[in-house]
């Protein structure tokens, strides 16, 4: 008895196990694009439900899903993982970048420490005396980069 719509064999439950399988591993290890391949699956599947089509075409379906999903997943977290409500999480001296301290102590040799809160970071710039107001331009690795800047107002 072949019912429209219905899964009546095991060619037409392979979609839907790989599906199951593929967002388990996306469990145990996050991340690693199996999301993306899931979905693509739960699309294939869906249309071995609706249409007979051979294997090679639901290869196919299944590639070209996965290609999709997985670029236009990556782009939209990419996106949102920059816009959300830290943007700076993990990554806390690049938001430092633009706004201007004063020197806690002065800079010699190009070397010089700024307090910025309650910590002391290692700053990078021109010689400048403490108390010499500052800008931070940019990061480079556990450095901020500074240059001399005028006092706010």
């Amino acid at each position: 008895m072949d019912l429209p719509g219905l899964i009546t064999s095991f060619e037409d439950w392979v979609w839907w196990i790989i599906a199951v399988i593929l967002f388990a591993l996306e469990l145990v290890a996050p991340g690693v694009f199996f999301l993306w391949f899931g979905f693509a699956a739960i699309v294939t599947g869906v249309l071995v439900l609706v249409i007979d089509v051979s294997w090679q075409i639901q290869v196919a379906v299944f590639a070209v899903v996965s290609g999709f999903s997985l670029f236009a997943g990556r782009r939209y977290f990419a996106n949102s993982a920059q816009t959300g409500d830290q943007p700076h999480l993990n990554r806390r001296m690049a938001g430092f970048v633009g706004r201007s301290y004063v020197l806690e102590q002065p800079i010699r040799n190009r070397r010089g420490k700024l307090k910025i809160d309650d910590a002391m970071w290692d700053v990078r710039g021109p010689d400048s005396a403490a108390g010499t107001w500052v800008k931070v331009t940019g990061v480079d690795g556990m450095s901020l980069i500074v240059e001399p800047d005028r006092p706010p107002g």
